[in-house]
């Protein structure tokens, strides 16, 4: 039986980013938001709730990590069939450790980190939120709640991770009103709710950014096998012209992540230093290897109005899925 390294160690590498990203976010969570008794969206905003109701009406807080793992759980059944098995796994994980990173970190910090400034604490701890949310789910992680609404929603349409918790997380900032009749800890909460979007969407978007590499060498056979064994990226060979001097060139064209950009540009400048390269920014790149195309799809139906005289004529229909 033989062991695929190279993925065993790609996911090995996101299983370590998740916790990073995780313990990024319970840090801005419990240093930050929670001192300052401002509810969040998502589970964790859920489990606020439930700690601070619970504290005002019976005395004792139910933990946050606990409230935030069953209701992670009972989520993660509901949407079983539409996110996919390895999506409930990674998600199962993130949640766990999530919990037990809340669970650690919250009797640490029974005061805010910075001393009356209570501004200052939501914004660090969205910031900080928003970058473990990002970080998690660029490694193809879930911290649980409303990401997974939102991976539901993004397996299906356009619509964008951030804007989705935005969407889901209102209501539940809204209802903290109902348990300390405080129009700032609400503003307070959709501040941190801004700063989560931006942030994780900030951090899956510069994720996903392509670039495009127009390279003229005549090295371009070297070239191309290089980046094809070392860069793990396709080449695609074009015939050209050069109208100056008249000769035959061969043009390559590569398609890659921004993130990879500097290794293309190391392995072109150790076979050919003197190569001439065009670079180019693209907004999207999707296929095989890159990003799967989400768009809304328009069929033809016949219309049931259809005259006699006009049997062939077609009306369109757009179909779309809610």
């Amino acid at each position: 039986m033989s062991f695929d390294y190279r993925t065993l160690r790609t996911q090995a590498k996101d299983y370590v980013m998740i916790v990073v990203g995780l313990a990024l976010y319970s840090f801005g969570f419990t240093a930050f938001i929670l001192p300052e008794k401002v509810v969040i969206g998502g589970v964790a905003g859920l489990a606020s709730l439930i700690y601070f109701g619970s504290e005002q009406f019976i005395g004792y807080g139910i933990p946050i990590a606990l409230s935030n793992y069953l209701i992670n759980i009972a989520l993660l059944a509901a949407a079983f069939r539409i996110v996919g098995k390895q999506f409930v796994i990674r998600t199962i994980f993130g949640t766990t450790v999530l919990s037990g990173l809340i669970s650690l970190m919250q009797p640490l910090f029974t005061a805010p980190l910075v001393q009356q400034q209570s501004f200052m604490n939501v914004i660090i701890g969205g910031i900080l939120c928003g970058a473990g949310i990002g970080t998690t789910f660029v490694h193809n992680g879930s911290s649980g709640g409303t990401d997974i609404v939102a991976a539901m929603v993004s397996k299906r349409t356009n619509v964008s991770i951030g804007r989705t918790i935005l969407y889901t997380d209102f209501l539940i900032i809204s209802s903290s009103f109902l348990l300390f009749h405080s129009i700032d800890k609400i503003v307070y909460g959709f501040i941190i709710l801004f700063f989560i979007s931006q942030m994780s969407d900030m951090i899956i978007n510069t994720n996903r950014q392509a670039v495009q590499f127009t390279i003229f060498s005549s090295k371009w056979q070297e070239i191309a096998d290089a980046i094809n064994e070392e860069a793990h990226r396709g080449c695609t060979l074009l015939h050209g012209t050069g109208w100056y001097t008249k000769q035959d060139v061969k043009m390559l064209i590569v398609m890659c992540r921004k993130i990879e950009q500097i290794n293309i540009f190391r392995i072109i400048k150790e076979i050919d230093p003197g190569a001439f390269i065009a670079q180019t920014h693209v907004n999207g790149v999707y296929g095989n290897g890159f990003d799967e195309m989400k768009v809304k799809i328009k069929r033809k139906k016949k219309s049931p109005d259809a005259t006699a005289d006009n049997p062939g004529e077609e009306h369109e229909k757009v179909i779309t899925k809610d």
